[in-house]
């Protein structure tokens, strides 16, 4: 009797350790996460913070903070932007935070006109902020590392794309990165187009923001620059109205009026020849091929349509120029713009 009574007590402790056994594998290798959500730590972030961010999206919360604390997660939990993927458990979630099993994110640059424009659009998509990437972004020793003279010039570097990081990259990897990206767009098909123009790749940027300013119709793009390429090699001021904006810095201006073509500013390309010292916006890759590229004719002047097609009309002699940009003042007037 006493026997059965052993027999039954051990059978019934291996059944409980069996359930127990059970229970923990699901509490640790179940399904913990019931729907894919993104979690981003930050470098500033604490242990607490990065927990209560995670465990409400979390089954099996006791185990989680088992596991955690076996593993020393408080201590060594590293920074960045994670999926946490549907069907993750407990012990896939505390590794991929320790070690750092980070998914990158996608930055988007496009549509900038300046360094500051510039580091306050990446600060939105990367753990840094505006202050430490404007500080990379104006920094003479970082311009000089990647081979620019001058921060205005290392702003040229940039090409309006989407790029794959990290999120934790410092705005120096950052840097070195678009650097990386300025030299593989510069290809030798690229580069030996250059040659046809004479300008340096500097030169070219700083050109295609004009342009790329001037109209959005890339099929218009090789025309504009080709009017630029002319005025440049005959010594005649760009007088481009997107560089009167940039130096005034007043980019929603809608009209140029006479008293702003004499602000005083090296940008300012109706009191200055040639070209301004830096781009004065990101130009598109349409827009650096379409200098690459310039249209030989012989026009020299060009003025918006006044249909306001986004096209411009073209002249070759002043006469015929005037005529044009009374045409578009007359519609400017007539539709109130000032």
């Amino acid at each position: 009797m006493r026997k059965k009574t052993l027999l039954y007590i051990f059978l019934a402790c291996l059944a409980a350790g069996a359930v127990a056994a059970s229970v923990a594998i699901i509490q640790f290798k179940g399904n913990a996460v019931g729907e894919e959500y993104e979690l981003y730590v930050s470098r500033r972030a604490d242990y607490g913070a990065v927990v209560d961010s995670l465990r409400p999206r979390i089954r099996h919360r006791a185990a989680f903070d088992l596991y955690a604390r076996r593993l020393d997660l408080a201590g060594s939990f590293k920074p960045g932007h994670y999926v946490v993927r549907e069907g993750m458990n407990v012990v896939e979630i505390v590794r991929m935070l320790k070690l750092g099993l980070q998914t990158p994110v996608q930055v988007t640059l496009h549509n900038v006109r300046t360094p500051a424009q510039l580091a306050e659009r990446i600060a939105r998509q990367i753990d840094a902020d505006t202050t430490q990437l404007l500080g990379v972004l104006r920094s003479r020793k970082v311009a000089r590392e990647m081979g620019f003279e001058t921060p205005e010039e290392l702003f040229s570097m940039f090409l309006p794309d989407t790029y794959e990081f990290y999120w934790t990259v410092t705005p120096e990897q950052f840097v070195r990165r678009m650097k990386r990206e300025y030299d593989r767009f510069w290809t030798p098909e690229r580069d030996a187009a250059r040659q046809r123009s004479g300008l340096s790749r500097m030169e070219v940027m700083t050109l295609a923001s004009i342009v790329y300013e001037e109209t959005r119709k890339t099929d218009e793009m090789p025309r504009i620059a080709g009017v630029y390429v002319n005025r440049l090699r005959r010594g005649i001021p760009l007088q481009a109205d997107p560089t009167i904006k940039y130096a005034m810095q007043d980019f929603g201006l809608r009209r140029i009026l006479y008293r702003h073509l004499k602000y005083p500013s090296p940008y300012n390309t109706y009191i200055n020849r040639g070209l301004p010292p830096s781009p004065i916006c990101m130009p598109s890759a349409e827009a650096i091929d379409a200098v690459l590229r310039f249209e030989q004719h012989d026009y020299i002047f060009f003025c918006a349509r006044p249909t306001f097609d986004g096209y411009h009309n073209f002249a070759r002699t002043l006469a015929e120029h005037n005529a044009n940009a009374r045409a578009y003042s007359a519609e400017l007037n007539r539709r109130k713009i000032k």
